[in-house]
């Protein structure tokens, strides 16, 4: 099961990746997060971790495995019968506006039951996420 979400963003990429990799105050901009609370100090990098709550969905341990500053990041966590991997990928666009492309991709026996029952409320949330990072960067 793959969803997608997208955004243009009037910012620049160095405030969308800042807004972005600043996990803890996700709360204060998307509904979809209610908790987030990183389990180290500094800067996001390779091997990073970070508990997350969302309405709905049971909390959720999320660890970076792919990490190219000013450009994206991917973490994934893991729940019985279900991998997920999320991917956040920013996108320099001519005018000095950013482009935010999101993924969540769910992989594992267990996967497409999971997308059946709560596909709706993962596609809500990417949108949410989305519309919720472009205001926050474009706030000044």
């Amino acid at each position: 099961m793959r969803f997608v979400a997208s955004v243009e963003i009037a910012a620049d990429i160095e405030r969308v990746w800042t807004v972005q990799t600043d996990v803890e105050r996700w709360p204060e901009w998307t509904p979809s997060v209610t908790a987030a609370r990183r389990l180290e100090s500094g800067p996001l990098v390779l091997g990073s971790t970070a508990r997350l709550e969302q309405p709905r969905l049971r909390p959720a341990l999320w660890r970076v495995t792919e990490i190219d500053p000013q450009s994206g990041f991917v973490w994934e966590s893991t729940s019985p019968g279900v991998r997920s991997r999320g991917e956040h990928r920013l996108v320099p666009l001519a005018d000095g506006r950013t482009r935010a492309e999101l993924a969540l991709t769910q992989s594992g026996p267990l996967a497409g039951l999971v997308g059946l029952i709560f596909g709706s409320t993962v596609r809500g949330y990417l949108r949410q996420e989305a519309d919720g990072l472009r205001r926050r960067c474009e706030e000044r």
